[in-house]
């Protein structure tokens, strides 16, 4: 029987946090526990769901990064009892416990008592200096992926991915990937009907498996510095089957197809052509997703042009093929399981 299955003890979550935390990567983990345990209660199953424990630094309100503040029900010197899960949170202050030795060998005996050791965000950081993650698939949030892999070079860094689980420790990217995680360890537990109804009562749209891309293309395209190709970007995003060959991009902001390559291979790393794939790919990743079109169309209306033309794409940065891909992340798939 699956511990999940045992009617008894509530499953204890221990959220550690400290000064200048990321409040959402706090709050909203808890807010998933906390939703799966009174629909449980709400619909009479047997099983009790979670306990949950805020565990500090030191005793008195902890203050956010964003000035939010919270009491800690315990400390971590102070914290008696049994732990099912332990998550270690990310934020700005993780940088101040890096050397904190107190801290450290607490993780180090936690880490040998608890059924699953995770973190969020740059809660990695300090799972990595106690030693934690030493070999382990590992993820982050991705501005901080590339500092952790030099940092802690025995970790196997995944930079783009929204949770890892390696053995019985859970990784993940920041802020409201926190959640993602939380809802992969419901579902662990209580099964993916539970965690699908957790997510709709969250109005959380999609899960999203932990081989997602931590953030999409649009979104990490606009990061120029230029208006007029953050707007193009935006324009493109939204129109991926029009004419985005390199001339008529550059004929739409009146600059020159040689001026606007140099721009973006300047201020994005990519050259336009580059650019607009990843633009399609996100386009077509959406429709598989979200609609039961045939590949003719979804690569039609993402200006891919012919269902050869996408699976190619697919393979060359993805790795996988547009069937295959629509079989593991399709949110019509999520909603009949």
């Amino acid at each position: 029987m699956r511990r999940s299955e045992r009617p008894g003890e509530p499953l204890r979550v221990a959220l550690f946090a400290y000064p200048d935390v990321q409040a959402l990567d706090l709050s909203g983990p808890l807010e998933m526990f906390a939703r799966a345990t009174r629909l449980l209660r709400d619909e009479g199953r047997t099983h009790p769901g979670y306990s949950l424990a805020v565990i500090g630094t030191r005793a008195g309100p902890i203050t956010a990064s964003s000035g939010f503040r919270f009491l800690p029900d315990t400390t971590f010197g102070a914290l008696r009892g049994s732990i099912d899960t332990l998550l270690v949170l990310g934020g700005r202050g993780v940088e101040a416990l890096l050397d904190d030795q107190a801290v450290l060998g607490w993780l180090r005996r936690s880490a040998g008592r608890v059924r699953r050791l995770g973190s969020v965000c740059t809660g990695a950081f300090l799972l990595a200096e106690a030693g934690l993650l030493d070999g382990r698939a590992v993820t982050t949030h991705w501005s901080r992926a590339a500092d952790l892999a030099q940092r802690y070079p025995r970790l196997r860094v995944e930079q783009d991915r929204i949770w890892v689980r390696d053995g019985n420790v859970y990784t993940s990217a920041g802020v409201s990937a926190g959640m993602d995680l939380a809802l992969a360890l419901i579902e662990e537990d209580l099964g993916a009907e539970v965690a699908l109804a957790v997510a709709r009562a969250m109005v959380v749209y999609l899960r999203r498996p932990g081989d997602q891309s931590q953030y999409s293309a649009p979104l990490r395209l606009q990061a120029a510095q230029t208006p007029s190709v953050r707007e193009l970007v935006a324009w493109a995003a939204e129109h991926p089957a029009a004419d985005l060959s390199v001339p008529a991009l550059a004929r739409r902001v009146g600059k020159s197809a040689r001026h606007l390559t140099r721009v973006f291979r300047k201020e994005l790393g990519v050259a336009p052509a580059e650019a607009i794939e990843q633009l399609r790919l996100e386009a077509a990743r959406r429709a598989l997703q979200q609609s039961a079109a045939g590949l003719e169309e979804v690569a039609s209306r993402c200006g891919f042009g012919s269902a050869e033309v996408l699976r190619r794409a697919f393979l060359r940065s993805l790795h996988v093929t547009p069937s295959a891909y629509r079989a593991r992340f399709s949110a019509r798939r999520e909603l009949a399981s």
